[in-house]
Order: structure tokens, then sequence, then C-alpha cells
């Protein structure tokens, strides 16, 4: 108890590099999963903007990236950083890493959540004479956002489970604290702090999702 107590800056700087590294993420990740989310929901057969090619290719760049396990993403992707400029260890790795990981399954996820939108719904649109590219990123996203928040709430947590991970690479974080300060210096009290405190992130994350989405599905 008395090195975590000596531990407090760095469990609490491991705490604000884990939430600054999960914030950019989301924002970077969040924004190109959400584009590539909808250009799949677009081009694909019956939908607004139809192009087979188009779906295919995405489709197999999508199905491609996700389902490689982080862990060794994070390897994979590291030459790619560097060329980059970023450094293969880090704050910054961790961002970079992980919204490229994020970036596909958040589009899978916008994808699947704007096909629960009812076809009545876009052809009284059509019908109004509203436009398809303001169907598009107006009126689809607005009906599913409700299922969208839950999405990325649930993105949200995979996000603090990544950072934990990136840990292993020295990218930061509570992971890289619970590591270097718990497991290597034989330590569970540390390591159980960095677990605790990642527990209430999660919880609290999961909470005002559901809280939101809750509000917006009663209107």
């Amino acid at each position: 108890m008395d090195r975590l107590i000596d531990l407090l800056p760095e469990l609490w700087s491991a705490t604000a590099e884990t939430l600054y590294v999960v914030t950019l993420a989301l924002v970077f990740g969040g924004l190109a999963g959400l584009l590539l989310g909808l250009a799949l929901y677009a081009t694909r057969a019956g939908s607004l903007y139809p192009q087979r090619v188009v779906f295919g290719v995405l489709n197999v760049v999508v199905n491609f990236f996700r389902p490689i396990p982080f862990v060794i993403l994070l390897a994979a992707v590291q030459p790619f950083a560097r060329g980059l400029g970023i450094p293969g260890i880090g704050p910054e790795f961790g961002v970079f890493a992980i919204t490229i990981a994020s970036m596909f399954a958040i589009s899978r996820i916008v994808e699947q959540n704007l096909l629960t939108v009812r076809p009545g719904v876009i052809e009284a649109a059509r019908a109004a004479g509203a436009s398809r590219s303001r169907i598009l990123f107006r009126l689809i996203p607005r009906e599913a956002l409700g299922p969208l928040i839950l999405g990325y709430t649930f993105i949200v947590v995979a996000l603090v489970d990544m950072t934990a991970i990136a840990g292993a690479v020295a990218a930061g974080g509570l992971g890289e604290f619970a590591i270097v300060y718990g497991f290597k210096q034989f330590n569970p009290v540390v390591t159980w702090a960095a677990v605790l405190i990642i527990i209430v992130l999660v919880q609290g994350v999961q909470f005002l999702g559901n809280a939101l989405a809750r509000r917006v599905l009663r209107r």
C-alpha cells in the first residue's frame, strides 16, 4: 500500500494519458469509421448510391482489418507510424494504432445500425423531394441515432481496453503503469489500482451512453 501511495502521481498521470488516447482515437477513428460506414451503407445493393464494385472493395478492406487481433496490429502498424514521423512507442503511437483498429470496427457498427432505418421512412423522404445526400447525411443518421449512441458506447469501452493492451508496447496509460509498476515488480496492489480505475471509467462511459440512448429513443 505504501508503494501505491508513492506512485499516486504516476497513477494519475497514467489515467490522464489513457483519457487522452481514448479521446483522440475516438475523434479520429469515430469520424473515419462514420464516413466509411456511411459509404458501406450507401453503396450496397438497393441503397441510395448502389455501386457494386465500390461496396465490394470497401467490404473486403473492412473484413481484412477487422479480425486482426489488436496486439498483432500494434506490431504490424509500427513501421508505418515511424514512416509518418510518429514514434513507435508512447501515447501518440497508441492513438495512431487504436485509430486504425477502431475505424474498421466502427464502420461495421455504423453500417449495421443504419440498416435498421425502415425503408418506408426513406421512401417518404424521397416522395417529399429530399435529395439522396440529404437523406444519407441527415435523415438516416438521425433516425438511427439511438442505436448509434449505443454502438459508439461499446466502441469507447473497447478503446479503453485497447489502451491497456497498448501499454504492453510502452504506449503509456494505465496499461503500461500496471505492467511496469505492478506486474514486473510483483505488486498486485498497484495492478489492481489500475484495474479499478479502468472499471470506473468503463462503468461511467456505459452509464452515460445508456442514458443518452434512452433519452433519444423516447423522443
